[in-house]
């Protein structure tokens, strides 16, 4: 199937097998930064964002995502390469160990603080849940989310 997907604000099309997963499709379209952990959707690090909302695209299959935008981690960044704040925070806190988990985590915590620019730690350990960290204890991760919303919060 020929399909056509806008990934970080450009088209990318492709011929595909109908049961090619995005993740799949992602990867081999040159966007390695969407990571395969389980093949289960119980780690999240494929997590890319599907018209705005966090998915697991290694349970979705590309096929889905025609007609639609999808945004990987590098999306997330400025044209530029710049890192967004988000990014920058986990850099600044340590937020990240090996990194495997944090393209997933940046994903999640995007729509967060789009949604709620102000979360509580509960909030925040919530929204990422479904996002598995195999080298932390979430500390920093919830650390470099807070410092981000620090730096996007709206005056009152």
């Amino acid at each position: 199937m020929f399909i056509s997907i806008d990934v970080n604000g450009a088209v990318v099309a492709a011929d595909v097998e109908a049961r090619t997963l995005l993740v799949d499709f992602l990867r081999q379209s040159g966007l390695t930064g969407t990571k395969v952990g389980c093949d289960t959707s119980s780690c999240g690090t494929c997590t890319v964002l599907f018209d705005g909302e966090p998915i697991k695209s290694c349970t979705a299959f590309a096929v889905q995502a025609e007609g639609h935008s999808v945004t990987t981690i590098e999306g997330v960044a400025a044209g530029d390469g710049s890192l967004s704040t988000l990014q920058q925070s986990f850099i600044d806190v340590h937020g990240v160990q090996c990194g495997f988990c944090t393209p997933g985590m940046v994903l999640v915590a995007t729509t967060l603080l789009r949604d709620d620019p102000n979360p509580s730690d509960r909030e925040i350990r919530k929204a990422i849940a479904g996002n598995m960290c195999r080298c932390t204890g979430y500390v920093n991760i919830v650390k470099a989310i807070q410092l981000a919303s620090d730096s996007v919060r709206t005056p009152d």
